[in-house]
């Protein structure tokens, strides 16, 4: 066990402060902590290292994973003036969010099986199997609801659902993509999809109208990402669902100028904190492909449902 001064003085840093709390509680990995802290690999193996050489923190191996405690490490009235620390770094306040995420992932078994088969299909040739058939297919289990596709663009996605559904509106904010889009579904004959002039912010549309309300690489465009799930809330009936596909966190700058991106993407934290704030229940959030180019962009599932 350290000294409390050598820990104290260890603990002093904001990044060794969040690392040393969250490894009191819960044995976690470098890319756990990666993931918890939104930080590098090498941001947080220097800091395990210094702890590790404080004495502060263990470690154990586990196959190729090496997991990192603080339990046992640290003096016990330590404790609570490192919880009191930490309640003042506002970026912080995420971390058992966080955390509760990490662990929850780990459990998760059937994640990682359908990561593993994600990377097969498609590997092998198989005549008539595809990812455009298997969508198809699937949306045509889809029941008849009223969707609101909010930041639908030109409306392909909005083409596609109204096959099924009830009816589907779908909101931009760029006129000439309202009037494509108008033309197109005129042309193919859909008389159960309808294109609006508006802002996913503030869409226009009647309070509790909607069964579904779907942003599709479109929340990453708004000005208040917040604003726009809040009137996803408005528009749904009880019982109605908020659906989202977006890029997760990156550091892609180029995207602002080459896509008029205003965010670089969402991490699973901040959609389900945007989700909570808006009144949304039953969250879910999970990375659903990865992009083997550079710059690798990641998509991120997320979805809520109106409870009340």
């Amino acid at each position: 066990m350290a000294t409390f001064l050598r820990a104290f003085r260890a603990a002093s840093d904001p990044t060794r402060l969040r690392i040393l709390l969250l490894l009191s509680g819960e044995e976690l990995t470098v890319a756990e902590l990666q993931d918890i802290l939104g930080m590098g690999q090498s941001r947080i193996s220097a800091s395990l290292g210094l702890l590790r050489r404080e004495g502060l923190v263990s470690d154990r191996r586990v196959g190729k994973n090496i997991f990192y405690s603080s339990k046992g490490r640290l003096p016990a009235a330590l404790g609570s003036l490192l919880e009191a620390a930490a309640g003042e770094l506002a970026e912080a306040s995420d971390d058992p969010a966080a955390l509760a995420l990490a662990l929850a992932r780990r459990k998760d078994k059937a994640a990682a099986y359908f990561d593993r088969l994600a990377g097969k299909f498609g590997r092998t040739y198989i005549p008539g199997r595809s990812w455009q058939a298997l969508a198809h297919g699937l949306i045509a289990l889809q029941p008849p609801l009223v969707i609101a596709d909010l930041g639908a663009g030109e409306g392909t996605l909005s083409q596609l659902l109204a096959r099924t559904a009830k009816k589907v509106i779908a909101i931009d904010n760029a006129p000439r993509m309202v009037e494509f889009g108008e033309e197109v579904a005129r042309e193919n004959g859909f008389l159960n999809l309808e294109f609006r002039l508006g802002d996913i912010e503030d869409p226009p549309l009647a309070d509790g109208s909607v069964d579904l309300a779907l942003f599709s690489q479109a929340l990453h465009h708004a000005a208040s990402p917040a604003r726009a799930i809040a009137s996803a809330w408005r528009i749904l009936r009880p019982g109605g669902r908020v659906l989202i596909l977006d890029l997760a966190s990156h550091s892609y700058e180029q995207a602002r100028d080459l896509y008029a991106h205003v965010w670089l993407g969402f991490s699973e934290i901040e959609l389900r904190k945007l989700l909570h704030e808006a009144g949304f229940g039953g969250i879910l959030t999970s990375i659903v492909s990865r992009e083997k180019r550079a710059p690798h962009f990641q998509t991120i599932l997320a979805l809520g449902a109106k409870l009340v």
